[in-house]
């Protein structure tokens, strides 16, 4: 080559990809592969066969630790308000011999299930139009908040402690709602085809710790404040050192609930958008590409360069081939017979569920009464308070915890769906029997149909009524949709504890065998709406959602969603 030649060579446009370790290997020739393709809805194909393809590495480990510290938190804050409830009526209703009023108690169990149907609907819907990332991380500050505007509450004379209590669990409802949709959404969206289940199962498996943590903080709160609550012969004569100590006891117990959410937040905000919003709502192609590699280093976003940015954003939105959301979109996409019933399916099977879910958890204390763990003789405060922390330890580790952990484990070699329709079976069963024989059979057969129930919730439609939502609809309207098919859930939960729980205080407390049977029938209901949802294991949320793109330059034939929503054949 000439002197001149070498001179007029053109330099290297930049220096090749770095290569790295783990599963980072999946990623690391995305530039230089798919540089050259011009057709953008190729380099999407592309791309996402690379994620769905990749091997499991700790990039989604620290995912799913991101999305269940949040998930802990939730689960924490909604289901220590049982115990909560008994301390408010130790230490300010001792005229009502230190028992919180029933319409009290229903009205706090509520106000929180209230926030949640605002929170997973408003946040459901923004994670669709604003992104991930930017709503991402504000639901936990709702959640600090509110977690400590109620641990600092008091009453006033012109303002009820309960009133007050009510308000800060509503708010914290908001945001607890918000963590549904978007740690669902998030994780799906960023995991491997082959373990999604798995990974989202382990998201939702925090739940259970989080009920597990919430038993040992009050218990370790009942030893820390023995002495105090070893004077007062009762929770009904418990005032003094004894109401400081119960004071103390409750707002510690829910002020714990702010430490998680103060820890996950950094990582929260600092998440990159996951690629498939930036691909098919923002249309970037070269900042998807960017935060794909910021994902599998740590880094909270990636750097495109601008100008590449700026000429393949402009040919994507001309050229991609997802059709764009709009509320227009939205109905048509759903007016769609097979789209419309896939909603009904996930939605209805979560309203179902948690009408039992939520009837029978946030009331444990009457369900060990009822199973013979009484703590009316107790001796003490503190005797009847460490009866009650160690009965819903009793509960969780027998079976809520294990339930989850077996989800876990068989969500991608057993399916969604099968785990989903024999939970339902079984709880119909389960309830049909402690339901119609509940004036026959035992405290202890009583106690193990309980723990079976809470075993079967767990493995079985509890975790797949949060895992299926996040992976069978398209990418604009999967948050929209899964906070949708979520506060159906929530409402369920206000129809259990509002209206069907409290049956069981007609005619002196005896209805409560016809309460579960009512629950055998919803349980039987979800049955039916299981048959319209499809089995998700192993499939990319493209196959699910009817988005997998045609071939390369394809013609193509319009932008509706009639166009693009193609359902998997098992239906």
């Amino acid at each position: 080559m000439s002197e001149g030649a070498a001179q007029n060579a053109p330099a290297p446009s930049s220096a090749p990809a770095t290569k790295t370790s783990g599963g980072n290997n999946a990623y690391h020739n995305f530039h230089n592969d798919f540089l050259h393709i011009q057709d953008p809805n190729e380099r999407r194909r592309l791309a996402l066969a690379e994620i769905d393809k990749a091997p499991f590495g700790w990039y989604h480990v620290r995912a799913c630790v991101v999305a269940g510290v949040g998930f802990f938190t939730d689960s924490y804050d909604i289901f220590v308000v049982s115990l909560l409830n008994v301390m408010l009526g130790i230490v300010y209703f001792q005229d009502a011999k230190g028992k919180l009023p029933q319409s009290s108690d229903n009205a706090i169990k509520l106000a929180t299930s209230a926030g949640t149907v605002v929170g997973q609907l408003g946040f459901g819907y923004l994670a669709d139009v604003v992104g991930r990332k930017k709503m991402y991380g504000l639901e936990l500050i709702v959640i600090i908040f509110a977690t400590v505007g109620q641990a600092l509450s008091s009453g006033s004379p012109s303002v009820d402690v309960v009133g007050l209590i009510i308000f800060w669990r509503v708010l914290l409802g908001v945001g607890i709602g918000g963590d549904y949709p978007l740690s669902s959404i998030i994780t799906s969206e960023f995991a491997t085809t082959k373990w999604r289940g798995a990974m989202m199962g382990a998201v939702f498996a925090q739940q259970g710790i989080g009920q597990l943590t919430g038993a040992f903080v009050m218990l370790f709160l009942t030893l820390g404040f023995k002495q105090a609550l070893s004077e007062s012969p009762g929770i009904e004569s418990c005032d003094g050192w004894c109401a400081v100590a119960v004071d103390k006891m409750w707002r510690a117990l829910v002020g714990f609930g702010a430490v998680p959410a103060s820890i996950a937040l950094y990582y929260r905000l600092t998440i990159p958008e996951t690629p498939r919003y930036t691909f098919d709502i923002a249309r970037d192609v070269e900042k998807a590409n960017e935060d794909v590699k910021a994902y599998m280093s740590g880094r909270s976003e990636g750097q495109p360069d601008d100008v590449a940015r700026v000429q393949n954003r402009v040919a994507a939105q001309e050229q991609m081939q997802v059709p764009k959301a709009s509320w227009s979109d939205f109905i048509r996409h759903y007016s769609i017979p097979k789209n419309g019933l896939l909603l009904f399916g996930t939605a209805g099977s979560w309203f179902l569920l948690d009408v039992a879910f939520y009837g029978v958890s946030l009331n444990n204390a009457a369900i060990l009464e009822t199973i013979g763990y009484s703590t009316t003789g107790a001796h003490s405060t503190y005797d009847f308070l460490y009866k009650t922390a160690i009965g819903n330890l009793i509960i969780v580790l027998a079976g809520a915890v294990p339930g989850y952990w077996v989800s876990v484990a068989t969500l991608d070699t057993l399916g969604r769906k099968p785990i989903q329709m024999g939970g339902f079976i079984i709880l119909t069963i389960l309830f049909i029997v402690w339901g119609f024989a509940y004036n026959v059979i035992s405290g202890q057969a009583k106690l193990a149909i309980f723990v079976l129930a809470q075993f079967f919730f767990n493995f079985g439609p509890n975790m797949t009524t949060f895992i299926i939502p996040g992976e069978v609809f398209p990418t604009r309207y999967r948050s929209t949709s899964h906070g949708i098919s979520a506060a159906s859930g929530k409402i369920g939960s206000i129809i259990g504890q509002g209206a069907i729980a409290t049956l069981r205080f007609r005619e002196g407390g005896t209805w409560l065998n016809h309460v579960l049977q009512i629950y055998a029938l919803f349980m039987l209901l979800g049955i039916v709406t299981t048959i319209f949802v499809p089995e998700t294991k192993r499939k990319t949320l493209e196959e699910l959602s009817g988005e997998d793109q045609p071939l390369p330059y394809a013609p193509r034939s319009g932008s509706g969603s009639e166009n693009q929503d193609k359902r998997p054949d098992s239906m």
